[in-house]
């Protein structure tokens, strides 16, 4: 494999652990449209489609401008109280950032919360580019984000990777040229990340070091 340059990140359970915080987002703004036997385990296997796309399929409305709305409201309220980073996240990407490696984000939600976040764990300085749901027409696993986040920053795919947590963000790296990178600690398991065309799966942020060339950390491969 080349010497990567890029590292393109998904947000929500790559970088940013935002499990509780998105099912607790979903169960409150969706009470009274869905069963109520209906709890995280039929949330997290739609986690990293757009907002929108998993409101019809939870509620089988069409229309879910209301949900969409209640979900963000929910969703900023609990906010600060929720988010944070993965272990190592803060470290590596500094780390990165300094040696020159290109960090990007390419994320389904919508710019607001994705700088807040961003902001609030401390990481947005490292970060080069950011491309949102607002900045797209088609959203993962269409390979238009990875595409635009790597003309954002000149990237050439042979030496850019692409790291998510869901088989849309590894669907997304493969068919824009990019590397697919999945990450042990989603909530769907690193299998279905490999299945979906994941080259590599890492169990730890630190493994990243050695894709830059850097010798803070090793490589594995999977």
């Amino acid at each position: 494999m080349n010497q990567i340059r890029t590292m393109l990140f998904d947000l929500d359970g790559t970088i940013l652990d935002t499990n509780e915080l998105i099912i607790r987002s979903f169960l409150e703004s969706l009470k009274g449209y869905v069963p109520e036997d209906f709890c995280r385990d039929h949330i997290i296997p739609s986690m990293g489609l757009t907002l929108a796309d998993q409101m019809k399929l939870f509620s089988g409305l069409e229309d879910v401008e209301h949900l969409v709305k209640a979900y963000r409201e929910v969703n900023l309220r609990l906010h600060d109280d929720l988010v944070r980073t993965f272990e190592y996240v803060n470290e590596v990407l500094e780390n990165l950032h300094r040696e020159g490696v290109q960090i990007g984000v390419v994320t389904t939600k919508m710019r607001l919360t994705t700088e807040r976040g961003l902001k609030f764990v401390g990481i947005y300085d490292y970060i080069d580019a950011i491309v949102t749901i607002d900045d797209v027409t088609h959203a993962k696993p269409h390979p238009e984000p990875v595409l635009k986040a790597m003309k954002l920053l000149g990237a050439d795919p042979a030496t850019t990777i692409m790291v998510g947590d869901s088989t849309v963000d590894i669907q997304s790296a493969v068919a824009a040229g990019a590397i697919g990178v999945g990450v042990a600690w989603s909530l769907k398991g690193g299998q279905i990340l490999r299945d979906a065309g994941a080259t590599y799966v890492i169990d730890d942020m630190r493994e990243l070091y050695a894709f830059a060339g850097s010798e803070l950390g090793t490589l594995e491969r999977r």
